[in-house]
C-alpha cells in the first residue's frame, strides 16, 4: 500500500491535529459562533480535504452558527426524506429518545449519492449526548482504494455504479396515494450512475465510490451475479479497522466530514436514551471519475447479442400500446 502518513499541521490563528492514521484531525483556536475570515475558510478547506474529518470541540453554538459555518463551504441542502425543521428545511435536528428511535443510519454509507450531484459534507453539532453510545464511525475510502491490489485497480477503474434511493421507498404506504407519491418522486430522483472509483476535486486523490449496503445498486452493464459479487467484495473493504476512525461524541461538539471520500456510520446502541443532534448538508458536485469509461462488450459476456439492438426486430406488445 501506498505509504500516506500525513503529519500534524498549525495554520494561524487554527490549529490542526491528526487524530487517525488515515483520516480525521481535531481542529482547535477557532469559535464557530464567530464570523470567519477568508484566510480561516480556505485553511479549513484545505484541511478538510486532507483528512476527511474535521472535529471541533467546545463549540457551544446556535442552528444559525451551524448554519452560518456550512455556508462558507457552499449552498445547504434539504434532504428529501429527512425530518427537516419546518422553518428551516435545511436544518435537520435529530433528537432520538424512546418513542423516536433512530434512523436507518447504522450502515456504512455515503450520504444522499442518489443525487446525480451528492453532498460535498455533512455536519453534525451535538447538543445531548447518551451517557452510554451514539458513536459515529468514519472510514476512510481512498485508504480502502489504495488497500486493493493493483491488477484490481486497474480493473474497477473507468466502472461506473448504479445509486438509487431505494431505502427511503419503504417509507411510502402500499396505498393508491403513497405509491403516487413514490412514482413521483421516483421521477423526481431516478437511478443515477456514478464512477466507482471517485476523484477528489481537491487533493487529486482516488477513493472507491459504492456503498452497497445503502444506495448502490448494481455496476453499469455487468452481468448480475458478477455485479453483485464485485458489490460485495468492495463493499467489505470498510470492515478493515485500520481505515477507521470512531468517534465519541460529548456536548456541543462539531464534526464535518468529506462524502467524496469517506463514508460512515451511526451506532444504534444507546435507544431508548436521548441522542440530539443539529445537521447541515453542503452542496456538491458531480463526481469525476479516472478517464475513460469502461464499455458494456468489455465488462459482459453475452451468449447471443441483445435483441433490442436490432432495429427491425419484431415489436413487444408494451412498444404498440
Amino acid at each position: 500500500m501506498a505509504e500516506t502518513l500525513r503529519t500534524d499541521t498549525a495554520v494561524a490563528p487554527i490549529s490542526v491535529r491528526r487524530l487517525g492514521r488515515f483520516l480525521a484531525a481535531e481542529v482547535t483556536n477557532i469559535d464557530l459562533s464567530k464570523p470567519l475570515d477568508p484566510q480561516t475558510v480556505e485553511s479549513l478547506k484545505l484541511a478538510h480535504a486532507e483528512h476527511g474529518v474535521l472535529v471541533f470541540p467546545n463549540q457551544k453554538i446556535s442552528s444559525d452558527d451551524l448554519k452560518r459555518f456550512g455556508r462558507y463551504f457552499g449552498k445547504l441542502t434539504v434532504h428529501p426524506f429527512s425530518t427537516n425543521d419546518q422553518e428551516q428545511p435545511e436544518l435537520i435536528v435529530y433528537d432520538n429518545k424512546e418513542g423516536n428511535p433512530p434512523p436507518s443510519t447504522d450502515v456504512w454509507h455515503s450520504d444522499e449519492t442518489f443525487h446525480e450531484c451528492p453532498p460535498m459534507g455533512t455536519m453534525l453539532c451535538s447538543k445531548i449526548i447518551p451517557a452510554i453510545g451514539g458513536d459515529t464511525c468514519f472510514c476512510s475510502m481512498e485508504a480502502a482504494y489504495e488497500g486493493l491490489s493493483d491488477r484490481l485497480q486497474k480493473f474497477i477503474e473507468g466502472l461506473e455504479a448504479i445509486h438509487d434511493f431505494i431505502p427511503f421507498k419503504s417509507l411510502f404506504p402500499n396505498t393508491p396515494d403513497g405509491q403516487k407519491r413514490l412514482k413521483m418522486y421516483e421521477l423526481k430522483f431516478p437511478p443515477v450512475v456514478h464512477p466507482v472509483v471517485r476523484v477528489h476535486p481537491v487533493t487529486g486523490r482516488k477513493s472507491l465510490f459504492v456503498n452497497p449496503g445503502k444506495f448502490t445498486v448494481a455496476i453499469k452493464g455487468m452481468q448480475d451475479g458478477e455485479s453483485r459479487w464485485l458489490l460485495d467484495m468492495l463493499g467489505r473493504t470498510v470492515n478493515t479497522l485500520e481505515y477507521h476512525h470512531r468517534h465519541k461524541w460529548v456536548p456541543d461538539t462539531v464534526v464535518f466530514w468529506d462524502n467524496r471520500s469517506l463514508q460512515h456510520a451511526a451506532v444504534h446502541d444507546y435507544y431508548p436514551q436521548q441522542r440530539k443532534m443539529d445537521r447541515v448538508t453542503i452542496e456538491g458536485d458531480r463526481p469525476l471519475g479516472t478517464g475513460a469509461k469502461a464499455t458494456e462488450a468489455e465488462i459482459r459476456r453475452r451468449k447471443v447479442p441483445s435483441v433490442l439492438s436490432f432495429p427491425d426486430r419484431p415489436k413487444r406488445q408494451h412498444e404498440l400500446d
